[in-house]
């Protein structure tokens, strides 16, 4: 009962006799429509406003904490969906794969550049202007019919996608997970290119090796070593070198390369200007890379 003698109700149940206000806005409120508060009760509306006014958590990385690693799951897929059209379209592996320079013939056959002349040849391959297979050919892998490891090429890589990058992109939050994972592709296929650009390449290594880095410098960052981080990073480190006979090791040391020094800087970027500097480190990055390519591109065809 009120100061006035009147009965006084919950706001949201009127039939309900009550003389508990909210703290927040001094409404009354019945037992089902408040909540323990730090000084008395708050109704179910200064709740919900609350939680929404409320910072989310970020890790020391500036990620946002979040429930489920969408990106990791969009790759994969992304991955996938780029294996079935391998199977499904004639030529779409060579469409898009990795390789620097090679000349066409009028007939349609490819040849390698060996020094000797050009004429009546096409040039094709990121020297001739495609740049997109740089990036591309990340999303690519070896088809069944074909050497090596065949169907097993897609199958180890997504499965260290899927272990490795749920932590990473918790850790660093989708935009900066995404970052990390493209620009260590990037770095893979670029040292490739400035190595071995009449090589054709294809894989999602050099992004599985940078996300390694980044799981290692992670470990490190927070000070643990989180599922054998140190034992992770020698296992790749060693896979570079027992496969370097079959595989494109210049690919995988870029990716480790680019990841590990972009997280590097993600993880040691000041707090205070934390966004800024990790943007930096991203376009500088890129910057580099880009310019590498430039560089690689300009002897190859001053050779031709």
């Amino acid at each position: 009962m009120s100061e006035t003698g009147e009965v006084t109700t919950c706001h949201r149940h009127p039939k309900r006799e009550t003389y508990v206000r909210c703290v927040r806005c001094d409404r009354h409120v019945c037992a089902d429509c408040r909540r323990d508060a730090a000084v008395g009760f708050q109704c179910l509306d200064c709740v919900r406003e609350g939680n929404r006014t409320l910072r989310p958590a970020r890790t020391v990385f500036g990620g946002t904490a979040r429930a489920a690693p969408v990106l990791t799951y969009a790759l994969i897929g992304l991955n996938i969906a780029a294996y079935v059209a391998e199977l499904a379209v004639p030529g779409f592996l060579g469409r898009f794969e990795l390789i620097g320079l090679e000349l066409m013939d009028g007939a349609g056959s490819r040849w390698q550049y060996d020094g000797g002349h050009t004429f009546g040849m096409d040039v094709v391959g990121v020297a001739a202007g495609e740049w997109y297979r740089l990036l591309t050919a990340a999303f690519l892998h070896l088809l069944p019919t074909s050497g090596h490891f065949g169907i097993l090429h897609i199958v180890v890589n997504m499965f260290w996608l899927w272990s490795l990058g749920r932590v990473v992109e918790e850790q660093l939050g989708r935009a900066r997970f995404l970052a990390l994972y493209l620009l260590s592709a990037l770095g893979g296929s670029v040292l490739h290119y400035l190595i071995a650009p009449q090589s054709p390449a294809v894989g999602a290594s050099g992004a599985v090796f940078g996300l390694a880095a980044a799981y290692f410098v992670i470990g490190r960052r927070l000070g643990r070593d989180p599922g054998g981080a140190t034992r992770l990073l020698v296992f790749f480190v060693l896979w570079m070198v027992i496969s370097a006979g079959f595989s494109s090791w210049q690919g995988h040391l870029g990716g480790l390369l680019a990841g590990g020094a972009l997280t590097l800087a993600f993880a040691h970027a000041p707090a205070a200007r934390r966004t800024a500097v990790q943007a930096a480190a991203g376009g500088g990055l890129f910057v580099l890379l880009a310019a590498l390519a430039v560089y690689r591109t300009g002897t190859l065809l001053a050779g031709i």
